[in-house]
């Protein structure tokens, strides 16, 4: 085992990094990929530098236990920077724009077509056809306004 250690060399560790990122592709989490890029990392430094391979080991395990803070800081993300805001509340973008009444509103309730989908729709009574304005939305039902 020590002759494994003392035979350690750059294009050992940059192997080792390649098939710990490409071992990620199979098993997908993140995790190996640090590692993979640590052990990477440690290859492409020992060209430059030939450290004893306990150096490398103890190099490679400074730079795998600094990945796994580096990445939670990288992958955090910052509040209100959101890319799809309306992602299964497809009912609360509606607020605000304006559509036709497809059927009247009679006694409260009515319907109107949204591109391919129709929605219950609830406001002040008015004929079909009549441009009416969402301004409230509540799960599957719309409230309207005239526009």
């Amino acid at each position: 085992m020590a002759e494994m250690f003392v035979t350690l060399g750059t294009w050992n560790w940059l192997i080792f990094g390649v098939l710990l990122m490409a071992l990620e592709l199979l098993a997908p989490g993140i995790f190996l990929f640090w590692l993979g890029l640590a052990a990477f990392l440690v290859g492409m430094l020992s060209f430059i530098v030939a450290p004893s391979w306990q150096v490398q080991v103890l190099i490679f395990a400074v730079f795998a236990a600094a990945a796994v803070p580096i990445w939670r800081r990288v992958a955090q993300q910052k509040p209100g920077a959101n890319p799809n805001p309306f992602l299964n509340r497809r009912s609360d973008a509606l607020v605000g724009r304006v559509f036709t009444l497809d059927r009247p509103i009679v006694d409260g309730e009515g319907i109107v077509r949204v591109d391919d989908t129709v929605w219950r729709v609830s406001g002040p009574d008015v004929a079909a056809g009549t441009k009416v304005k969402i301004v409230k939305a509540d799960g599957a039902s719309l409230t309207v306004g005239l526009a």
